[in-house]
């Protein structure tokens, strides 16, 4: 293994197992931020206490997590309840030797197929083309932002179900880099089970699976059909252990239909707080549509050709728009984010994000805690920042898309301008 990511690795443990034994460890697991009612970890524990005791935790409507989620906090929870923060912390850390491993595999595959086009490319173009030595840098870049990003700490403290969920989709990740179809599908399927929207992510996996294929229609309807059978079979496996269907409407129905508004992040709790009855449903659909296929697409027409930066793409836009959003699930795909490294000189509005990002996490939790405890602000101040947190998110990844495209282009024309046009213009 790597030195440098060793000693990231221990460094970053260090800094969970102190914080989480700190006095602050008990706040931290209760901030709207970074708990919600799907991730956790008080409800969790409930639901765990109520299937102990004969009670079905899917007839209230207090725990929202899959049947293997249970099953596993059921687990360990009884035999290793007093180590459950150092587990969640060292499956933390495997997610970040996956998005290691899986980043080298892609920068190594990004690396290769520009090999392949090298000869199309403009004279002067170097600096923004994909280098040796980026097989090597640009890996630890993702895992040091994911080791070390506050958003990532404060949620693997806070011990909520998303840490489970980020070393799934790092398994995706690393899984899919490396062509191990069934362990990709099986992932993304327990992690759909959890979720429900990472679904859209089959699309650019498909594409990455039938890549150097002749036959890649046929490929690709493998590959989704092969997904949804995996994951109707998980849902069968967890029907025979429950008993009943009614997870169903638990984890999918929750998370469509948005029944909890507890403050959050995201856009949806405050929008549904105000809004009337007879309208619910057809902006509750509108949403839904927002968050899962509007965007899937257009993406896909655009980006066909680099199935990982669509992935990293549909990915950031379900994070941002899902129901229940919380910065864990942020700090993953950010640590994706620096794969497009090469991206970057395209990029224009990076100052004005990195400042709305420091400002807007300072501001969140001060503004909340003015309006629920201070009685000096109310829903509006915290909606306000969410509002601008979101969009800066927006606008870090319609940059990373321009960029994309402009560094494509430029690539096949050219970095400078043709001075001998411009002035046959004039």
């Amino acid at each position: 293994m790597n030195k440098k990511l060793l000693y990231s690795l221990l460094i970053s443990g260090a800094i969970r197992y102190f914080i989480s034994i700190s006095k602050y460890s008990r706040s931290i697991e209760n901030h709207v931020e970074i708990s919600t009612p799907l991730n956790s970890f008080k409800r969790l524990k409930e639901g765990v206490f109520l299937y102990d005791n004969g009670i079905d935790p899917y007839d209230g409507d207090i725990f929202h997590e899959s049947p293997f989620i249970l099953i596993a906090a059921n687990f360990l929870l009884k035999n290793f309840g007093e180590f459950i923060s150092l587990i969640l912390i060292i499956i933390d850390l495997l997610s970040a030797v996956f998005i290691y491993y899986g980043s080298k595999s892609i920068s190594k595959r990004n690396y290769e197929r520009q090999q392949l086009e090298v000869s199309t490319y403009a004279k002067g173009t170097e600096e923004i083309q994909f280098s040796k030595s980026d097989i090597d840098n640009i890996p630890f870049i993702c895992a040091f932002a994911y080791l070390f990003n506050p958003y990532s700490i404060l949620n693997c403290v806070g011990q909520t179900t998303t840490v489970w969920s980020n070393f799934l989709l790092s398994v995706v990740i690393y899984s899919m880099s490396k062509n191990m179809k069934f362990i990709c599908l099986l992932a993304l399927a327990f992690e759909t089970q959890k979720n429900f929207y990472p679904f859209v992510l089959i699309v650019p996996i498909a594409l990455a699976f039938s890549e150097n294929d002749k036959s890649k229609n046929l490929k690709r309807i493998i590959t989704v059909v092969t997904f949804a059978s995996i994951f109707g079979l998980l849902n069968y496996i967890a029907f025979t252990y429950m008993g009943n269907w009614k997870f169903l409407d638990s984890t999918f129905g929750f998370i469509i239909h948005c029944r909890d508004l507890t403050p959050n992040i995201g856009l949806f709790w405050y929008f549904f707080t105000e809004m009337f009855d007879h309208f619910r449903e057809l902006f509750l659909y509108t949403f839904q549509l927002n968050t899962t296929i509007l965007y899937l697409f257009p993406l896909t027409f655009t980006f066909k050709e680099s199935p990982e930066f669509l992935l990293t793409i549909l990915l950031s836009l379900v994070t941002i728009f899902s129901s229940y959003p919380c910065i864990g699930a942020i700090a993953f795909y950010m640590s994706l984010i620096p794969l497009w490294k090469r991206c970057s000189p395209f990029m224009s509005h990076n100052f004005i994000v990195i400042a709305t990002f420091i400002v807007t996490s300072i501001l969140g939790p001060t503004v909340y805690h003015l309006w629920m405890y201070a009685n000096s602000a109310n829903a509006n101040f915290y909606f306000g920042v969410t509002l601008v947190f979101c969009t800066s998110q927006i606008f870090l990844l319609t940059d990373l898309c321009f960029a994309y495209l402009k560094r494509k282009f430029c690539l096949t024309n050219g970095v400078t301008f043709d001075k001998t046009m411009k002035l046959s213009l004039e």
